[in-house]
């Protein structure tokens, strides 16, 4: 199933530009789908659950606002980055080239790192138990999964030998930890 969805994913990414902007809407709408749920859900759960705010006033903005800030700014850094060489982030359409430059001389996918900082900054905002310490870090690890084994081999398998060499310099998540 897998190998399937790579196989998939490297079609469209290599296919002509009209199939590719096609498919950069409905990737863009799948990813927003999947995503908007690890953000909404805790607010219902942490009502159902009748939990507390486990952060209060001021101490809520005083945590969440600069890690919002930071994850924006790095999602946004990242996306500037990638519309410079003619890409999106949307693996459908990517780039035409390996792209080594700005956040992504130091981590392999700093926007989903932006989007992780940014979901933590949503979490210590409504003070939200479940955000912080199930949703937010159980999308994290799915979407490690996805990158490690949907768009890497995908990478490879379009950039080759470039993208490996890429890897053995950068960590996916930009800091010197063992096997990531």
């Amino acid at each position: 199933m897998k190998d399937k969805i790579v196989n998939f994913v490297y079609r469209i990414a290599t296919s002509g530009k009209r199939s590719r902007i096609f498919a950069t809407f409905w990737g863009a709408l799948l990813f927003s789908v999947l995503t908007l749920p690890f953000i909404i859900l805790p607010l219902y759960v942490d009502r159902h659950l009748s939990l507390p705010p486990f952060l209060s006033k001021p101490w809520n903005s005083i945590v969440s606002v600069p890690l919002m800030f930071i994850g924006a700014l790095l999602m946004l850094w990242s996306m500037f980055v990638f519309a410079s060489v003619k890409g999106t982030p949307v693996p459908f359409n990517p780039p035409p080239k390996l792209v080594t430059t700005g956040p992504f001389a130091y981590s392999r996918n700093p926007m989903t790192i932006g989007l992780f900082i940014f979901m933590f900054g949503i979490g210590f905002n409504w003070g939200s138990i479940t955000s912080v310490f199930i949703f937010t870090p159980l999308y994290i690890i799915l979407s490690i999964l996805d990158f490690k084994y949907i768009e890497e081999p995908e990478l490879e398998k379009r950039l080759g030998q470039e993208y490996i060499e890429y890897k053995k310099k950068v960590r996916l998540i930009g800091f010197k930890t063992k096997g990531i």
